[in-house]
């Protein structure tokens, strides 16, 4: 269970991975030759900052402190943190809600039907830490042995770090790979007490290199639609979209639906005549 000194650490932590990422070319400070770690020294953000060298040093150390929103601000402004991330630095710092607890709410029979009514596009409902709660038989076929076992259900990152067949069905593996697990590293921050995300984590990381090179660089993102390309077994690699719904009652649970791009654009009667949509005068 992670409690207020652990939170401190993984606040302290998440700072140097956003400072080592800073040039000093990039916030106008002049090239002061060979430096012995990437990024900014602690004394140039605080000076970029507003704030104490000392002040800051003590944060990054995890020290008991306090920091207000206008500080917070300051450091996320000056560490060019986007909106996730400026959400990540505030939770860490005791600035927003966390929700702890681990207690998942079962999903109602309606719900998991959702993804069963959209066959035959491959769909799937996953909770915060990427178990397949409801998935059609589409998306069993596309993301082949993504199985659940007698004692828990399938799941999403452990399919992508530790199942093989996760690197043939996934063309470009490593960005999608980075990519889940800087939103899962936002969903785990947003959960300090769940034991749920530790031993999720704890397992990817006795698994995979790749976690255990990826989690320190603290990367995080949220859930959102795009592309992919994907091999269906059995079948040449094709673009696929993709589209994110959270559930209005249940907003931890994604409804994800996939669909080939190619077969979007013919199902589109504007891209296959090439007219325009009218403009309504």
């Amino acid at each position: 269970m992670q409690n207020d000194e652990d939170q401190r650490r993984e606040l302290g932590t998440f700072l140097r991975s956003r400072r080592g990422r800073i040039t000093p070319e990039q916030v106008g400070l002049p090239h002061t030759g060979r430096r012995r770690t990437p990024g900014l020294r602690r004394e140039e953000l605080a000076l970029l900052a507003g704030i104490s060298a000392t002040w800051y040093t003590y944060l990054e150390q995890g020290r008991d402190i306090r920091a207000s929103d206008q500080v917070l601000g300051a450091i996320a402004s000056t560490l060019r943190l986007d909106p996730f991330e400026r959400e990540h630095l505030f939770r860490l710092a005791g600035h927003a809600p966390a929700v702890r607890g681990e207690q998942a709410e079962p999903l109602a029979a309606e719900v998991a039907a959702v993804p069963h009514l959209l066959q035959p596009q491959p769909a799937y409902i996953i909770d915060g830490t990427y178990d397949v709660l409801s998935c059609n038989r589409a998306a069993r076929e596309l993301f082949t042995h993504l199985t659940a076992t007698a004692d828990r259900p399938a799941n999403f990152a452990r399919w992508t770090f530790l199942e093989p067949a996760a690197r043939e069905v996934i063309v470009d593996w490593e960005p999608e790979a980075r990519g889940l697990l800087a939103r899962l590293r936002l969903l785990a921050g947003r959960r300090p007490g769940d034991l749920r995300y530790e031993r999720l984590i704890d397992e990817l990381k006795a698994g995979s290199a790749h976690m255990r090179t990826w989690w320190p660089q603290y990367d995080v993102q949220a859930r959102h639609g795009g592309r992919k390309r994907l091999r269906p077994p059995g079948r040449e690699a094709a673009d696929f979209t993709y589209t994110a719904f959270h559930l209005a009652e249940q907003p931890e649970l994604t409804l994800v639906v996939y669909g080939e791009a190619d077969a979007d654009r013919e199902a589109d009667p504007d891209h296959a005549t090439g007219e325009a949509l009218p403009s309504g005068e």
